[in-house]
């Protein structure tokens, strides 16, 4: 027997056992599992967000209120008037509540400006005659009928803001009740009051429209951004929609 030739089978043997392994390693990778796809991101937030806040009572966007002093009070042109003064603008914010305030339940509104022109006429016409002095003694002329006039403009406009005039009839309506108890005698030192009656409505609407203003300001800031999908939910696109069914049309 030639033992040269079981020498050399020897020395093959191993590299055929190693390339059996490398053959089996092969086919157990070939059958193992794919692994599963990574999740699909997240879908973006949506961002459920109030809707913008809008003036009240149907108020204009953009509006110019009086301002605040000081002292804290809110300075109008009812602010820091003389006793005739407030006579007269009291005479003439009753004169625009019966002339805007026409429903039927404010009918009294007429009537009772009709006997306050009466009852009052004394004191009315000493406070014209006193206005029209003070007038001149700051301008010449002509000028101090201007002047007046100009003042006297502001404080109809006053008066005559639109998104108060549900609130305005009602105080025009309480101020007709207190004028029957109101002796002429009286109606001097009573006219800041009822002045102030007629005022109260303004002042609390300015109040309530400086705060939407603070609350848009603050809606902006938050929820202005481009990078939010707003989306309201069915309530708030009903509020939204009554609010825009509501607004002022100028």
């Amino acid at each position: 027997m030639d033992y040269r030739k079981f020498k050399g089978l020897g020395r093959r043997l191993p590299l055929l056992a190693g390339s059996a392994i490398v053959l089996t390693v092969a086919a157990l990778s070939g059958c193992a599992p794919t692994p599963p796809p990574p999740p699909p991101p997240p879908p973006p937030k949506v961002v459920v967000i109030p809707p913008m806040p809008v003036p009240p009572m149907g108020a204009p966007l953009e509006m110019t209120i009086p301002p605040i002093d000081a002292n804290g009070n809110r300075h109008t042109v009812n602010s820091g008037i003389s006793t005739s003064q407030a006579v007269w603008n009291l005479r003439s914010a009753y004169n625009v509540a019966a002339l805007n305030c026409v429903e039927p339940e404010y009918a009294p509104i007429l009537t009772g400006y009709k006997r306050f022109l009466d009852v009052y006429a004394k004191q009315l016409a000493a406070a014209n005659k006193e206005i029209g002095a003070s007038f001149r003694t700051q301008h010449r002329g002509r000028a101090a009928i201007v002047a007046r006039e100009s003042y006297q403009t502001q404080v109809y406009n006053f008066f005559a803001l639109p998104p108060v005039d549900p609130d305005f009839c009602k105080a025009a309506m309480e101020l007709t009740t207190e004028l029957e108890t109101v002796a002429p005698g009286q109606f001097d030192a009573y006219s800041f009051v009822g002045l102030a009656k007629m005022e109260k409505p303004f002042k609390s609407f300015f109040d309530s429209y400086e705060k939407y203003k603070a609350d848009l300001a603050a809606w902006q800031a938050r929820y202005s951004s481009d990078l939010i999908t707003v989306r309201p939910d069915f309530d708030q696109q009903v509020q939204q929609q009554a609010a825009s069914s509501n607004s002022y049309q100028p």
